[in-house]
């Protein structure tokens, strides 16, 4: 997966499946008709969007790679995301894993819903567009695009902030997450290529960008390695050069894939962010 810069690919993509606002088969198009040669659909916690995305793709004649983001945590309670590549999309432990994933979700929405309901946000379930989501996913921007609605908010900033979102109540409300370890053997297991998402947003070791946060993700990278993972996400939005350049040696250092994607949840891919995307 260490593409050249002679390909334009994004590996790194969201859906109307989780939380992203175009549906699979319009991304596929209007990847082609922008250049694309590689993308890949990473919905949040399911794949139940990547066959419609791969379909699309033979027809308009664009590699549509099979992949998943799943929210991990590690020592010390620390979260990591997990992306999924080139699995089995028929591998019944694969499958088995996203739905106790599925199952994680829903349990936390429902005592998530009803915190915010106690704070005085309430949000009927007509009201969070689960109709455009395909009945398959919620997630805390689609909450939040509710509260837009209804005025509770003004943007979805806001509902990440100690407002809402970031308030102790919401806070407590925890989603059981499957330990990263347990996700890098799932993936390997369905022939998948694991690979650690947008390293610079982990959080608890140390200031983003700091020799403190850079030595600590080195002995990270470390034992993930040893644990099976298979690439690092060097190219993102939230990176800047620097960034990148320190990951491209570490993902040099314990030879894994070099990975990049543009995190797509927009309503137009062709506002995705190119920094992530292609340079």
């Amino acid at each position: 997966m260490n593409e050249s810069q002679d390909f334009k690919v994004d590996y790194h993509i969201h859906t109307t499946f989780s939380d992203g606002q175009m549906a699979p088969a319009d991304i596929v198009r209007q990847a082609k008709e922008l250049g694309f040669e590689i993308i890949a659909i990473t919905d949040h916690d399911n794949i139940n969007g990547v066959e419609e995305a791969m379909i699309a793709g033979k027809a308009v004649d664009l590699k549509v790679i099979p992949g998943v983001e799943i929210g991990t945590e590690g020592d010390f309670e620390i979260g990591m995301h997990l992306l999924g590549y080139d699995f089995d999309l028929k591998n019944e432990e694969m499958l088995e894993f996203m739905d106790r994933l599925i199952m994680n979700r829903d349990v936390r929405n429902a005592k998530l819903l009803q915190v915010l309901e106690d704070m005085g946000y309430e949000i009927p379930p007509e009201d969070l567009d689960l109709d455009i989501t395909n009945d398959t996913f919620l997630g805390k921007p689609i909450i939040a695009r509710a509260m837009i609605k209804h005025g509770y908010i003004r943007n979805e900033a806001e509902a990440f902030s100690e407002k809402v979102f970031g308030s102790p109540q919401c806070r407590a409300v925890k989603k059981v997450k499957p330990r990263i370890e347990d996700g890098i053997e799932v993936i390997n297991r369905a022939g998948g290529i694991p690979v650690l998402a947008h390293p610079i947003q982990i959080k608890g070791m140390g200031e983003p960008g700091s020799e403190e946060f850079y030595d600590n993700l080195d002995k990270l990278l470390a034992h993930l390695k040893e644990a099976g993972l298979k690439g690092l996400e060097c190219y993102h939005p939230d990176h800047n050069e620097e960034n990148a350049l320190r990951f491209v040696a570490f993902a040099e250092k314990y030879h894994l894939h070099i990975t990049r994607g543009s995190d797509f949840h927009g309503a137009d891919y062709i506002e995705a962010n190119r920094t992530g995307v292609y340079r």
